[in-house]
């Protein structure tokens, strides 16, 4: 595929140097657009960013040298090679254009010989800024994926942070999902063949969390974990239930063909204050982000996920009482749980009724 010719502004008050770089610019392959003032000059580079900029210096309105600046300081133009066109000879014209951050200077009269060197040396060196930020963003985009959006998140909102390992007491929601029967799975499924149908779930997973607002922070062979923050308690509460329920519908819609080994997944959910934040494993060869919760609604979670049957939903006592309003839930009474105290009042979180009946099953 070809590559477009590059198009360049130019930006000068006299009508007959435009039309002669036109005409000049035209015969060496290139497009072009004009503006009569730095304020025209701004508005096109802003609605159409040009490959590069030639820039008159004396023009009614704003001259080349604020002009010049602008561009400079804006984030979507600062980039934009810029060639301030001058028939200002002295060393202290040229030092207010480096100061406004021009890129390359041309004396006036303009010579055709010049003008091809000094566009093309500009061009080639904006090629080569543009492939390497393309590079920078590839690798950012790869290496993000073994970075959790909540760090990445956190990053962005603080590119300074400088300990972004440090804990804080949060309300959230915890999610455990553990696929029922893995073992079993692992027996009668060749590796290849379960390694695949798990994959092929967990990315659906990953797109029903991250659509809930939720964080995927561990992961094992047979589940993970989910964090869900919200300002209101009950709206990452609801958040996650949501994505409980349609976890379940992807289970089914991924469902095997009759007579094969069915996937089906067992679900914990609690809300509470627990430790959040991120945390860096340090190896001899790298380190680890990963992003997680702790404490005692995170242990209570793990619990109801352990416990539920396949296709359920148990959720703690804060759960449900954030839920009950406007969620089906099915009271299971007390249970007791390992390397807990006190009992637990567990309830099972139902699908919403169809129109004139009720839903069946969890």
């Amino acid at each position: 595929m070809s590559t477009p010719p590059a198009r360049i502004l130019i930006v000068d008050d006299e009508p007959f140097n435009v039309d002669y770089l036109e005409q000049e610019l035209g015969d060496l392959g290139y497009q072009t657009a004009s503006a009569r003032n730095g304020r025209e000059a701004l508005a096109a580079a802003a609605a159409a960013p040009p490959d590069l900029i030639l820039l008159d210096v004396m023009m009614p309105v704003m001259d080349g040298f604020e002009t010049c600046r602008r561009l400079k300081q804006d984030e979507a133009t600062r980039l934009i090679p810029v060639i301030i066109m001058t028939a200002l000879g002295s060393v202290e014209d040229r030092v207010r254009g480096i100061q406004a951050g021009a890129d390359d200077f041309l004396t006036k009269p303009v010579d055709p010989r010049e003008l091809r060197a000094r566009i093309q040396t500009s061009l080639k060196l904006k090629q080569d800024v543009d492939r390497r930020l393309r590079r920078a963003e590839e690798a950012r985009e790869r290496f993000a994926r073994f970075v959790p959006e909540a760090i990445q998140r956190q990053v962005a909102a603080d590119p300074d942070a400088g300990d972004l390992g440090a804990k804080v007491e949060q309300d959230v929601t915890v999610l455990f999902l553990d696929i029922s029967g893995y073992s079993r799975l692992s027996e009668h499924l060749a590796p290849a063949v379960l390694n695949a149908r798990i994959e092929r779930y967990f990315s659906a997973c990953l797109d029903c969390i991250r659509r809930a607002g939720g964080d995927i922070n561990e992961t094992a062979g047979d589940g993970f974990m989910a964090v869900f923050q919200q300002p209101q308690p009950e709206a990452h509460a609801a958040a996650a239930a949501g994505a409980a329920l349609a976890l379940l519908d992807e289970a089914e819609r991924l469902a095997d063909p009759p007579g094969a080994e069915s996937l089906h997944v067992r679900i914990g959910l609690n809300s509470g204050v627990a430790l959040v934040g991120a945390t860096r494993l340090q190896g001899q060869y790298g380190a680890l982000w990963t992003f997680t919760a702790t404490g005692a609604v995170t242990n209570l979670a793990a619990r109801l996920v352990a416990s539920a049957a396949a296709d359920q939903i148990l959720v703690g006592p804060e759960t449900a009482r954030r839920l009950a309003s406007r969620w089906r839930l099915a009271d299971l009474g007390w249970h007791r749980f390992k390397n807990l105290a006190e009992p637990v009042r567990v309830h099972c979180l139902l699908r919403p009724s169809p129109p004139g009946g009720t839903a069946a099953g969890p």
